[in-house]
């Protein structure tokens, strides 16, 4: 099983799957479901790609629970094809290690999921509920007409999702060392701070729009915007960019700079509360600016609630059982990183719990995955799957 796994992998590596443009690797993964009996439902939407397959026993009249594997084929540029050791979208095979652009981002785990059905498909011929899968080209990209979409007409269409599996990098140093049931937001604050141009040796006659920044810019990470929360990482802020309205001349005060700070924030917070605040303190310091921003994704925290799952069970302990009984270890719930699209399948008030391969080469040249720790996430999705549908 191995063999055909890794063979898979990199078929779909090959596909040069640069978000939105999905390259022919849905295309293998539908082939797949195809010949195991899923039900496909195609819901491509502009550029974006996007499928919703499951398989239900006909032998069984109640199909819940459903378990759903969520996943996107789309990745980012690999950047300069010539840093590489190989090529990315070759997939070589190197002393046991799978380089390749997606890789762990997440092809790999891709690959795992639908082996992990096609064995429990084989073996059980009769079980409870539904295998479903929910894939998409643009999650690294806009995410505009992907998940948030799908998810969208699910609804729309009364479809029930109990339990989802989110294949994103999540483990650290071995595979389900760390998993997640939970991400920050994230809103991107864009600022234009006007003064007055002039020459820098009449500094009176201008006014300077980098210097009536600088105390605003303090007194906004002084701040602490939350102590220990106990289900994600504390909000944060980091300033991501300045540029000056001026470039490449030493002798002219700008008329005016453009700040760019991104917030990652928990849900805890009300965005709207941190673009109240940042107005309040720039009103402080600057009398023109304009502000504008964007909300690239709400916070979501995946809880087991005894009174909405009363007939369901807790899908991190389901994680972490078949975790240690595969991989001999306990895994950590530590919510850090970036947005996922379980920011958008929350909305379905499935229990969700990401869980996929090593991040240490996500987005890096040299992208990479030992093929053996592919085998184990395979083996661990698959008990999930028995643990949840036997």
């Amino acid at each position: 099983m191995l063999k055909e796994i890794i063979s898979f992998t990199q078929k779909i590596i090959q596909c040069p799957s640069i978000s939105p443009n999905d390259a022919g690797c849905q295309t293998l993964l539908i082939k797949f479901l195809k010949q195991l009996g899923f039900f496909i439902d195609i819901i491509n939407i502009n550029n974006t790609k996007n499928f919703w397959a499951y398989h239900s026993c006909n032998y069984i009249k109640n199909i819940t629970p459903t378990l759903v594997f969520a996943g996107h084929t789309d990745v980012v540029t690999p950047g300069n094809i010539t840093s590489w050791k190989y090529h990315p979208f070759k997939a070589t095979i190197n002393n046991n290690i799978l380089y390749g652009r997606g890789a762990c981002d997440m092809k790999g785990a891709l690959a795992a999921m639908i082996f992990a059905a096609k064995l429990f498909i084989l073996t059980n011929k009769v079980y409870h509920g539904k295998i479903a899968f929910l894939i998409t080209s643009d999650e690294e990209g806009t995410a505009e007409d992907g998940t948030i979409k799908v998810i969208k007409k699910l609804i729309s269409q009364k479809e029930i999702i109990d339990y989802c599996i989110l294949g994103e990098p999540t483990s650290y140093k071995i595979i389900g060392d760390n998993i997640k049931n939970g991400r920050r937001g994230s809103l991107n604050i864009f600022l234009k701070i006007n003064g007055v141009q002039g020459h820098v040796a009449y500094h009176k006659l201008a006014i300077n729009p980098i210097h009536i920044t600088i105390p605003f810019l303090q007194e906004l990470l002084n701040i602490i915007w939350e102590k220990n929360n106990l289900f994600l990482p504390n909000t944060s802020m980091q300033i991501t960019n300045i540029i000056s309205a001026i470039q490449n001349n030493t002798n002219i005060i700008p008329n005016n700079i453009n700040i760019q700070i991104n917030f990652r924030y928990t849900h805890n917070i009300h965005y709207s509360y941190i673009i109240d605040k940042i107005n309040n303190i720039i009103k402080k310091y600057i009398t023109t600016y304009d502000l504008d921003w964007f909300l690239s994704g709400k916070p979501f925290i995946s809880t087991y609630n005894d009174i909405n799952h009363y007939n369901k069970r807790n899908l991190v302990n389901i994680v972490k059982h078949n975790i240690k009984l595969i991989n001999k270890i306990t895994p950590s719930l530590i919510n850090d990183g970036g947005t996922s699209d379980g920011r958008f399948i929350i909305k379905t008030k499935a229990q969700i719990v990401e869980l996929g391969l090593k991040n240490s080469t996500i987005h890096k040249i040299n992208e990479c995955v030992n093929i053996n720790d592919i085998y184990v996430l395979y083996k661990i999705y698959y008990n999930i799957i028995q643990d949840i549908l036997l």
